[in-house]
């Protein structure tokens, strides 16, 4: 686990308005922040040097991409053993189907968010690159109806900070 770092209000408020939209130019995020546009500048470049910036993402609508139809897909693998993760993972995150998995505890071993074209598209994606493998000892299936993105992602206020 990486040591977290320190950050003054200036840069929470940098973080805050980047993730509303990383195509801010510096010169309006400066402004938005009370900094000069080169402070501004060194402040973005040194939260991506510590590695608090990872990078910047283009979000596509599934939907508009004949991807209409959503799943969270549960998985246990049998025997769960690191020579049977590792490819299952690559496996996995190469369909193009796959949006984002996840490596949990508890009675399930993964949780796959994949977009498919239809009930039929995921039947197939289930039954021919999930189930047809067997180290795969069960799936789950949970349809997706609508999902929210919550707020930016900033560090938790600490007792001392709260007012």
């Amino acid at each position: 686990m990486t040591d977290s770092v320190v950050l003054d209000p200036v840069d929470l408020h940098l973080l805050r308005l980047l993730q509303n939209d990383a195509r801010t130019t510096y010169r309006d995020l400066a402004a938005q922040v009370g900094v000069a546009p080169s402070t501004c500048l060194d402040r973005v470049t040194r939260l991506r040097r510590s590695g608090v910036i990872l990078g910047h993402r283009l979000e596509l609508d599934p939907a508009k991409l004949g991807r209409g139809l959503e799943a969270l897909l549960s998985v246990q693998v049998r025997p769960h053993r690191r020579e049977l993760v590792g490819p299952f993972v690559e496996r996995i995150r190469a369909l193009p189907e796959s949006r984002t998995v996840f490596h949990l505890t508890g009675p399930d071993d993964y949780l796959v968010h994949v977009a498919v074209a239809d009930m039929a598209d995921l039947q197939r994606l289930v039954l021919d690159e999930f189930t047809a493998h067997r180290e795969v000892a069960r799936v789950e299936t949970r349809l997706i109806f609508q999902q929210w993105e919550c707020g930016p992602l900033l560090p938790p206020v600490s007792s001392a900070q709260s007012p």
